[in-house]
């Protein structure tokens, strides 16, 4: 791996698209809607306008787990959100999320909609909402708050850090590649630790702050994410992979995990979700086997 050129920062900075690599379409320095677009509401009184990626996963995986508790009120509509086409600089996506990024909920449950963005306050509202996987006991809340809000602040060093050097910038490049490794490893670190001592995160009870953390790290050391895991070592986070896989093998996980998803397997991805029966008869494999 070798250094990019050296490079000195210019007085008064420009956005230059063609240097956002891989997502240079995405992203852009101003907020706001790029176009009229009306978003789809379906039968449900939750819409979620959402993808398959790691904060997308733990709304899905919130739901999956509310409607296997029997909350039927926890019925939703899954609408994929395409990020590479700009689905989410559409003026009805904007009004729900003026940040532009997903998952974003529609809670059409009460006299007026409530709309709710960042995944760790949908995650906060729903449990809320149905007293599930939240404690109400002091300590214990605040030991998943805390967890929580870790992920919410640790997620942008594995994600838009690490994620972006070493898997999706035009170049490699040492220093942020190596900058942002340690820090993973460090965080990876803390959650081994942690784990060593608990079952769950906060305590014996599986929570938000699993559902919240499981998405980004559990996908890490499964080796679902970046392709990284050997170069992370992550056979050295014993405790992390133990309650990686207890977390996946639940039947909830399973199907939130598919939801909204566009990579890997067809059997293994349901675009877009209106109801339950969605997961036996319009998985992508059967979506294509049909056309």
């Amino acid at each position: 791996m070798t250094d990019a050129p050296e490079y000195t920062p210019p007085k008064v900075w420009t956005w230059v698209k063609a240097n956002g690599g891989r997502f240079a379409n995405i992203n852009r320095p101003i907020a706001g809607p790029t176009h009229e677009k009306e978003l789809p509401v379906g039968k449900h009184p939750l819409q979620l306008y959402s993808l398959g990626t790691p904060n997308g996963v733990k709304v899905t995986v919130m739901l999956e787990e509310l409607l296997a508790r029997g909350h039927k009120g926890a019925e939703y509509d899954a609408w994929l959100i395409r990020i590479s086409e700009g689905d989410q600089f559409g003026s009805g996506f904007v009004a729900v999320n003026p940040n532009s990024k997903i998952p974003a909920l529609m809670d059409r449950s009460g006299p007026k909609p409530i709309r709710v963005f960042e995944s760790g306050a949908i995650l906060m509202h729903l449990a809320e909402k149905f007293g599930e996987f939240l404690p109400t006991e002091t300590a214990a809340r605040a030991e998943t708050l805390s967890w929580l809000f870790w992920q919410m602040g640790s997620a942008p060093y594995l994600g838009g850090g690490f994620g972006h050097f070493y898997a999706y910038a035009p170049t490699k490049q040492e220093y942020p590649i190596d900058r942002f490794a340690m820090e993973v490893k460090r965080q990876l670190d803390v959650l081994d630790r942690r784990l060593a001592e608990s079952e769950y995160l906060a305590g014996p009870d599986y929570t938000i702050a699993d559902i919240a953390v499981w998405p980004w790290y559990g996908g890490l050391v499964k080796g679902w994410s970046y392709g990284a895991a050997e170069f992370l070592s992550v056979h050295e986070y014993k405790n992390v992979l133990r309650w990686a896989d207890q977390i996946h093998a639940r039947p909830a996980v399973k199907r939130g995990r598919m939801v909204n998803r566009m990579v890997g397997e067809p059997e293994g991805q349901l675009r877009e979700r209106h109801d339950a029966s969605d997961f036996e008869t319009k998985t992508q494999d059967k979506v294509e086997a049909a056309t």
